[in-house]
């Protein structure tokens, strides 16, 4: 069939049609003006220059450089620790030989308000570090710090040595502080056949129990010989003891190691934490852009909130969740109260007569490797109708022990 003559128009394949529409998607989000590419160039900058930049030997970061820095820092810290050792070690001896200090019986009151007792042992490895004359002169100090009419506590130096070489840190503090110690009978009724995790069970549990005998305090901390309080140690304790919380608590935790203390853990508390900073952090950004940038700021809608909400919830979690507690540290009304953590007891409080509870539910177990006391108290008290168990954060002790008095040490030890 005939017709008029002309160009045949054909028609554009799927292809043909399809190729500019997506060239067009992607341009419109290359653009600069485009909150996709703002977003993409905000997260370039901070994870990839700012962060590492920033971070690179900050020790509980994920941007620690641990090849680089691990062993230097340490040396270091063990370098400064040697010498806080020995120049406690020269401070007490000095205490030892001066005739003017009184008996520590005539200073003891009974019934205080707080008993801090130092569970010790002899140590192996790491004797030139004095750990226990360490933790003693920072107490010496708090004490002199609290006020003359009100002492902040009574001291209690626990000695657990069960060998025939004597403790002599301990020996050396007997002129300042009250030392108790086994007699050779009680010795001798532990030394079969014990596993180390029973024993360090045991010696814990007879240094509750000796606390309460002695002095009936109305609180008692409990420290290892190698938990150095912070500087607000009394007046936290004491903001704490006043909390209603506390009047119902079996015990409360000082100290969870810094490693441990990351959002993206096991801990469910810490995970609604985790949102809760990140709808605040959100928030403030968008605050900000709004009077910072003006008609520049992003548009307020819920992909923008969604994006900066993960935005800060990831640079917490990458920069350190340890720093941030460290910001608590301006008031004790800032400590932050949780449920107990498993691990560890290098410093516990006991409120009101809860050591004697815990000195008795304690006996009962049976410790074993892997069953050591700090599993056996937190499985207590998870299993115990009634009782209730907390962990203060952040630290109020630093863990200055880099051998321990129980446990195989390694060779060079490490902060982490």
């Amino acid at each position: 069939m005939g017709g008029r003559g002309g160009a045949v128009i054909q028609p554009r394949s799927c292809c043909s049609i399809q190729k500019p529409r997506w060239r067009n998607v992607v341009l419109q989000h290359v653009r600069w003006s485009s909150p996709v590419a703002r977003a993409a160039a905000l997260c370039l900058l901070t994870f990839g220059v700012l962060l590492p930049l920033c971070c690179h030997r900050c020790l509980y970061s994920y941007y620690f450089l641990r090849s680089m820095y691990l062993n230097w820092m340490s040396d270091v810290a063990l370098q400064e620790s040697l010498e806080q050792g020995q120049q406690a070690l020269s401070y007490w001896q000095s205490l030892a030989t001066a005739k003017s200090l009184k008996a520590p019986g005539a200073a003891v009151v009974k019934e205080p308000e707080l008993l801090v007792t130092v569970v010790t042992a002899r140590r192996t490895d790491g004797r030139d570090f004095h750990y226990l004359l360490q933790v003693m002169q920072r107490l010496e100090l708090l004490l002199h710090m609290c006020s003359s009419s009100k002492p902040c506590a009574q001291v209690l130096v626990c000695d657990v040595e069960s060998g025939p070489t004597p403790n002599e840190d301990a020996v050396l503090l007997e002129k300042r502080f009250w030392v108790v110690r086994r007699n050779l009978e009680e010795k001798q009724k532990i030394s079969g056949y014990l596993n180390m995790f029973e024993k360090e069970k045991r010696d814990y549990v007879y240094c509750l129990q000796k606390g309460w005998e002695l002095l009936k305090p109305k609180n008692m901390v409990v420290l290892e010989d190698d938990a150095l309080p912070t500087m607000d140690f009394f007046p936290v304790i004491q903001n704490l003891l006043a909390r209603r919380f506390a009047l119902n608590s079996l015990y409360v935790k000082l100290y969870h190691p810094e490693r441990l203390q990351r959002y993206w853990n096991p801990e469910p508390y810490r995970i609604l934490e985790w949102v809760g900073l990140g709808f605040v952090g959100a928030t403030t950004l968008l605050l900000l852009g709004v009077a910072l940038c003006g008609p520049w700021a992003p548009p307020l809608s819920r992909p923008v909130l969604l994006f900066l909400v993960l935005y800060v919830m990831t640079v917490a979690e990458l920069g350190g969740r340890h720093y941030l507690l460290e910001l608590r540290r301006f008031s004790p009304q800032l400590y932050s109260i949780s449920p107990a953590t498993e691990c560890c007891t290098p410093a516990m409080l006991f409120p009101g007569n809860a050591s004697t509870r815990v000195a008795a539910l304690l006996d009962r177990a049976q410790c074993v490797k892997g069953y050591a006391k700090d599993m056996a108290l937190y499985q207590i008290a998870r299993n115990t109708p009634g009782e209730r168990a907390h962990s203060l954060e952040p630290n109020l002790i630093t863990h200055i022990g880099a051998f321990s008095s129980v446990r195989a040490n390694p060779i060079h030890p490490q902060l982490l």
